[in-house]
This record gives structure tokens, C-alpha cells and sequence, in this order.
């Protein structure tokens, strides 16, 4: 299978960008799996540190793997989210793409040193892998939030990414540009939508010539991400949108069948679900790789 590098360079000639889908069981797997399968276009699995704990790093990576194999398209996995050397280089061993280093939350110096520390430990494993860094605040938790309770005006500057790559060795950096995880409640209800500064990601984009990321994806415009993507975001993270759509499925499941225990019988609504929302964004962020080129580049 080709690299995600290689698919990242072609993607970002192409005007598109690779939508990364968090999972957290083998249904919102299998809903990924599909959409991407179905529209022919490559696809980002994620799975956080939290989600990791409860698949499984190796069963994960087992698993995306058979499902790679089986399908033959370009299917990446991403260790999200990771906040310590040790489970960075557990991600690496275990076969993974590429790992977000995330010391964020730390001051700049400190997320300088550790990240790179982190990049230098996990490129020895395998020096294919992506490894990113973060700065910025984005806030925490792919969960309905009530309120906003950080400064999300508070973008990560040019010169500021620019030293964090030139310092750390970072192939990707993910930047704060007006992104939040989790979703308002008037989100979910589609009241409102995230924004984003275009103008920050197209300067921050000059200042590093890296690959960019937009985490926090979920609830944003759909005009924000297209102009978003062609300012230079190469990676858009869905997470917070399929934990909902798998909710209300499973209870509307759950409650349409109400004397059903067999979970085969039950969960298919729910990853038709979730294979709708991953189906639509991955039509927005990346219609323009065709199946036929991403056949051949697999088969490269």
C-alpha cells in the first residue's frame, strides 16, 4: 500500500483533504470502513488514547490491517491524541501510520523539548511514520459541551508554528485557527456552526510548508472547511459527529426492537448511521481523489 505521505502530497496537488474518523468499537470501524470503501476514496482511522485502552493498540491495528487487506484501499491508522512518550512508541511498534503528539498543554519550551523527544523515539521504531505536534488551545473532550468555556479566538501564530517545526521535526502540525473539540448543543441541533480564521491557516501554512491538520472538526461550516482545505488544511478530524449519530441510532434501534437481544440483529442501523455522516464529509473534504486513482496508487 502506498504511504500516507505519498497520499497526503497528491491529495493536498488535488485540492483535497483526508477525513480522520475517530472509532471506538468495531461498528464505528466498520461504518468508516464502508463510507470509504463505497465513495473510493482514502480514509484516516483515529483512535485517541482513551479509545486505544478500550480496543486494544494491537487489536486495532490488527484489525484495521485485515480490513485493509480485504478492501484494498488506502486505510491509514492514527494513534490521536497521545500524551506520553510510552504510548507514542507502543503506537509505533504496533504498526500504526502516524501518532499526534500532543503536550499542548504545556508551555511552548516544554512542548518543544517532549515533542521532540516523542518524534525522535517514534521515527527509530519507523521512519515512515507521521508524527505531529500541537500547539494552540482547541480544547478537550469530543463531547457535547454547554457552553464554550476556553478562548477559542486565541490562534496559534505564524512565527510561533514556524519555530515549533523548525525545533521538533515535525511532518504534520495541527494549529488553533478557531477549531474546538466537541460540539455546542445548538451544533447538534443545527443551529449554529463553528468558524474558522482562513486567514491564519493560509499564514501559518506559508510560515511551516508543513501538512496541516484541523482538529475538532465536527459542527463546522461546510463553506469553512472548503476554504479551509484550499488555504492548506490537509487533515480534517471528525469525532464528536459520529458519537452522535451512534447514539441516536443505537437508542432508536434499541427502541424500535424492544424485546431483541442479539446484537447483529440490533447494531446494523447503527453503523448505516454513522457510514451516512462519514459518507458526507468525505464527499466534502476529498471528491476530487477518484477511485480509479486511488486503485493504482494502492496497487504502487
Amino acid at each position: 500500500m502506498d504511504t500516507l505521505r505519498n497520499v497526503l502530497i497528491r491529495s493536498q496537488q488535488q485540492g483535497a483533504a483526508l477525513g480522520h474518523f475517530n472509532v471506538a468499537d468495531l461498528v464505528l470501524l466498520k461504518a468508516v470502513l464502508a463510507a470509504a470503501v463505497e465513495i473510493g476514496v482514502p480514509v484516516i482511522v483515529g483512535a485517541s488514547e482513551g479509545e486505544r485502552n478500550f480496543l486494544g493498540t494491537r487489536e486495532l491495528a490488527a484489525l484495521v490491517k485485515v480490513m485493509r487487506d480485504e478492501h484494498g484501499i488506502p486505510v491509514f491508522l492514527n494513534a490521536d491524541h497521545t500524551h506520553s512518550l510510552a504510548k507514542a512508541e507502543e503506537a509505533a511498534r504496533a504498526g500504526f501510520d502516524s501518532v499526534v503528539i500532543d503536550f499542548s498543554a504545556l508551555p511552548f519550551d516544554e512542548n518543544v523539548s517532549r515533542t521532540k523527544e516523542t518524534v525522535e523515539a517514534i521515527k527509530a521504531i519507523n521512519p515512515a511514520i507521521l508524527a505531529e505536534g500541537e500547539i494552540g488551545n482547541i480544547g478537550t473532550g469530543s463531547e457535547i459541551h454547554e457552553t464554550v468555556t476556553n478562548d477559542f479566538n486565541n490562534l496559534s501564530k505564524p512565527e510561533e508554528a514556524r519555530q515549533f517545526v523548525d525545533f521538533t521535526g515535525i511532518d504534520v502540525l495541527a494549529p488553533a485557527v478557531g477549531n474546538m473539540h466537541g460540539m455546542l448543543e445548538s451544533m447538534v441541533e443545527g443551529k449554529t456552526k463553528k468558524h474558522l480564521n482562513i486567514e491564519r491557516i493560509a499564514q501559518i501554512k506559508k510560515a511551516t510548508g508543513v501538512f496541516l491538520t484541523l482538529h475538532g472538526g465536527s459542527g463546522t461550516d461546510n463553506q469553512d472547511f472548503v476554504h479551509a482545505i484550499a488555504a492548506g488544511i490537509n487533515i480534517v478530524h471528525i469525532n464528536t459527529e459520529l458519537r452522535v449519530a451512534w447514539r441516536r441510532s443505537l437508542e432508536g434501534s434499541l427502541i424500535s426492537q424492544p424485546n431483541e437481544v442479539v446484537p447483529y440483529k440490533i447494531l446494523p442501523p447503527v453503523v448505516d448511521s454513522v457510514k451516512q455522516v462519514v459518507g458526507s464529509r468525505l464527499k466534502l473534504f476529498g471528491a476530487q481523489m477518484t477511485s480509479n486513482e486511488i486503485h493504482l496508487s494502492a496497487a504502487s
